[in-house]
Formats: C-alpha cells, structure tokens, sequence
C-alpha cells in the first residue's frame, strides 16, 4: 500500500511539474492589468452597446438593411460584454468558482462572439461594396429580409459548431486542487484540428473578403468623380474600422491559436503564456470597437448621439440622416 501510494505521488508531481515547465502558474500580478481592463470593458461596453441596440434599431425602422446587421453586431457584443464579469471574477480570484457547465457556457459564448462579429463585419463590408460598385445588381442581397435571414443563419452555424467542438473536457480542468476554465493544458489533439479550422474559416476567410470589398470600393469611389469627397471619407472610415477590427483584435488571438497548435507539445513554450492572455484581452476589445463603427462614423449613428446630447441638455433633436 505505500509503495502504490508512493507512486501515486510520485506520478502526480511529475505531470505537475511537466505542466508548470510548459505553462507557468497564474501569478497575482500577471491577472492584476486583465482584470481592471475586463472591468473597464464591462463599464464602457454594456451602456455602449446598449445604446447601439437603439441606433441599429433606428437603420431599421428606415428600411435599411444594413441595420440588420448592426442590431445583431450590438446583440452579440452586449451578451459578451455581460458574460465577461465571469472572466473577470476569474482574474480576480486566480481560480474557476462556477463549475463546469458555466465554464462550458462561458467559452461557448466567447467563440459565438468570435465568429458571429467576425460574420456580421463581412455582411458589412459586403453590403457596402454592393452599394457601391455595383448598386444597380443583385437587389435581393441588399433587402431587409434577406438580412434578416443571413443573420440568422450565421447566429445558427456559429454556435452549432461551438457546441458540437466545445466540451467541459476541453474547457475544465484541475490543476491539483485549483480549478481551471478555458485555460486548459496541453491542448488535445482534436483541438488542433478545431483550431485550424477556426483559423481558416473564422479569420483568414472573413479577412480577405473584407480586404478584397476594401479595394473594390476604393478603386470604385476614385473613379467616379459624381462621389463627393464626405462620402469617400464615410466610406473609408467605415471599412477600415471593419478591417482594423477584424485585424487588431482578431488577429493576435488565431495567430497564438497556431502557435500553440505548433508548440505546444514542444519542452518548455512558455513564453507564449503572457502573449496568449494579451491576445485573449485585445479580442475582448472588440466590444468597444463595434460601437464605434456605427455610432461615431455613420450618419444616423451621430445624429443619435447629438440628439441624447441634446436631451440630457433638456432639448431634442429631429432624427439623423440615412446611414451611408
């Protein structure tokens, strides 16, 4: 009996130790600077995208299909943002509290936010090239209703596929007595090949359809000298704060996805710990840049604000213009 228990012992130490060399422990003040810019995210982001509810509401209400897009964008941001004080109570305590169907449910959100934004910009970005270069072709994907549908969809393949490769074995862990939510390690071997695929199709695709909707518009608006010089800039704004989004945020996070798929079982890849949670915190902001993208760059998004300016200063303010 104490020669099994001996063994026992000696068998737990050396995973530990074979764990602690690839990945170091969860240090104190390493989840100090996460946890305040969750928190921050969470105070910004929740009124922000609340408020981008309203406004996509008002594309709407006008008949623009675009609006469809925006209230789903804003939809999926305010359900990350809500669900992040769970990553945040994480960072504070250093230890998962919530058990295993939350952390399932947790990460499952995470990914739906992923790829249901990352969806969305491209449906932006799209529909503004249609609107462009070639606004007399093809009516039916710049209807309301086909927006409508296309939203849809996304919302039911994104978390179709998160809840057919997301699994509490993948997501929840002990680390001996310490329990551990998302950061599970070493990634199983199935997870390299969700990896990849969520690399492929979740990032690069939707990247270089906006790149590709990017230069389409530009090559279009420098042409066309009817275009006035406000609207260029409208239009230039609006998808390079999509492509900025998609690349800022989304970018860091897939490329680790890769990195880790590499070297994870190589000795000793721990510096790629304090880059990982970087780029888990940089995707996280994208809740506060979505906003953005409707509210401070199009027509009606300004003119939204400038009429909540006014009503906080006791006046009103007629409805803005349609968006670009």
């Amino acid at each position: 009996m104490n020669f099994t228990a001996g063994m026992e012992n000696f068998s737990l130490t050396t995973t530990n130790d074979s764990d602690k060399l690839c990945y170091p422990a969860d240090y104190p003040e390493e989840r100090k600077p996460f946890f305040f810019l969750y928190l921050i995210i969470i105070i910004i982001g929740i009124p922000s995208n609340s408020f981008s509810l309203y406004v996509s509401w008002q594309h709407i209400r006008q008949r623009n299909e675009l609006g469809v897009y925006l209230f789903n964008l804003a939809l999926s941001d305010l359900l990350f943002t809500i669900g992040l004080s769970l990553w945040v109570d994480l960072h504070w305590r250093g230890v998962w509290l919530r058990g295993e169907a939350v952390c399932v449910l947790s990460v499952i959100l995470l990914f739906t936010n992923f790829y249901t934004s990352n969806g969305l910009l491209c449906c932006i970005a799209l529909d503004r090239y249609l609107a462009v270069v070639h606004p007399l072709k093809y009516p039916v994907l710049r209807r309301l209703n086909t927006a409508v549908v296309i939203s849809v969809a996304i919302w039911v393949l994104v978390i179709s596929f998160n809840a057919a490769t997301i699994t509490w074995i993948d997501s929840h862990d002990l680390e001996g007595r310490r329990a551990v939510c998302f950061d599970v390690y070493p990634l199983r071997d199935r997870l390299v090949q969700v990896n990849v695929t969520r690399f492929v199709l979740g990032f690069l695709f939707p990247v270089l359809l906006v790149s590709f909707c990017c230069w389409g518009i530009c090559v279009a608006v420098r042409s066309n000298r009817a275009t006035e010089e406000q609207e260029r800039r409208q239009v230039s704004r609006l998808l390079g704060v999509v492509l900025l989004t998609l690349g800022l945020c989304y970018g860091p996070i897939h490329i680790i996805m890769l990195l880790r798929d590499l070297l994870e079982h190589c000795r000793s890849p721990s510096w790629l710990f304090l880059p990982y949670k970087i780029s888990m915190a940089m995707s996280a902001l994208n809740s506060l840049a979505d906003p953005f993208l409707y509210c401070f760059i199009t027509r009606l998004g300004k003119a939204n604000i400038t009429q909540v300016v006014h009503f906080f200063q006791g006046r009103r303010e007629g409805n803005g213009q349609e968006v670009v």
